[in-house]
This record gives C-alpha cells, structure tokens and sequence, in this order.
C-alpha cells in the first residue's frame, strides 16, 4: 500500500496533490491519504465518484483522517 501525507494542507490542496499522485501509479493500487482538513472528507468522496477511482474507507482519530482510495483500473 503507498502512503500519502497530507497533513496541515487545505482544501483544495489535498485533491490536487493526490489527483496528480494518482496519475503517477498504476492501475488498482491503494492509496493511504493523511491529511487534517475535514473538508478533504466530502472532497475525496465526491473526487471519487467524479473520477472512478474506489474510496475504499475513512477513519477519523483525534483530528487525523485516514482515507483508503483504489486507483481505478484500466478501461
């Protein structure tokens, strides 16, 4: 799984970055995003639906959200 820290950016920084992070790795990875803005919680999911990549879940511990994202696989 690769991991991608986010923290102490806001919005719309963490789409951006992890949107360019996507397009650096292949198809169906998994993708661990950290970051601090709760805005990033609808922006991934709505990022998600929008693209087609899978957001596979969210964690919210003490300020901290853990997003799990499957890049999408190859049409």
């Amino acid at each position: 799984m690769l991991k991608l820290n986010l923290s102490g950016l806001n919005c719309p920084l963490p789409v951006l970055k992890l949107k360019k992070f996507l397009m650096d790795i292949g198809p169906l990875e998994i993708v661990q995003v950290t970051t601090t803005d709760p805005a990033s919680i609808d922006d991934f999911e709505e990022f998600c639906l929008k693209t087609g990549h899978k957001l596979i879940s969210q964690i919210i511990d003490n300020g901290i959200i853990i997003t799990l994202i499957q890049k999408k696989g190859i049409i």
